[in-house]
């Protein structure tokens, strides 16, 4: 069978290479542990979740727009029938595996609490925790985002629920704004979460 074929086929392939350049690693001295299996699997989460939430923002939205406003072409249908209801999948449950392998990383690295605490738990400040903790509460806002005002009404637009065409108006307004708020928030979030450990960029 070939791998390339389907996308299962391909990812299952990608951890398979991943795995043996691992074993590859640990034979050769270089440590590798639950710790690193979580932020491993936090990152490639992440960037499932906020490479389409970049889709969405960038692409699509402004796509179905002109798709709307083209009188003479072929419209949007195929997008909202056959893409977005699969992009949203893979958007909603990357969000999910995301926070919860953050949760992980953060617990297992003996830094959730901290985190929690924007790096006031302990008797003084604790500057990664701060900076790691912004990027965590970050997350958790867009996660909320994702299952609390975009999810639902995607489903209202996509006609995966019923809706008036009011509320399917409606819908398209939230759903809009609640997006757009997660793609600003991106950028604080993923600033806090690659400076935390390799520096901030001001």
């Amino acid at each position: 069978m070939n791998p390339l074929t389907s996308v299962r086929g391909s990812l299952i392939t990608g951890f398979v290479i991943a795995i043996i350049f691992a074993v590859l690693s640990i034979n050769g001295g270089v440590n590798f542990n639950e710790l690193g299996l979580a932020r491993w699997l936090h990152i490639i989460a992440g960037i499932t979740w906020i490479g389409l939430l970049y889709y969405f923002n960038a692409v699509q939205v402004p796509a179905l727009a002109a798709a709307a406003a083209d009188k003479g072409g072929p419209g949007g249908a195929g997008i909202s029938k056959y893409v977005a209801p699969l992009a949203l999948r893979w958007f909603r449950w990357s969000a999910v595996v995301t926070w919860l392998t953050g949760v992980w990383y953060l617990s297992r690295a003996g830094n959730l609490i901290g985190a929690l605490a924007l790096g006031h738990a302990g008797p003084e400040f604790n500057a990664y925790q701060f900076v790691i903790g912004v990027g965590a509460w970050l997350g958790t806002i867009m996660l909320f985002n994702v299952w609390v005002f975009i999810w639902p009404n995607q489903k209202k637009i996509l006609g995966l629920a019923p809706a008036t065409d009011e509320q399917k108006a409606a819908a398209r307004k939230t759903a809009l704004y609640a997006s757009r708020t997660n793609y600003i928030l991106s950028i604080p979030m993923l600033m806090c979460m690659a400076g935390a450990t390799h520096g901030l960029p001001f």
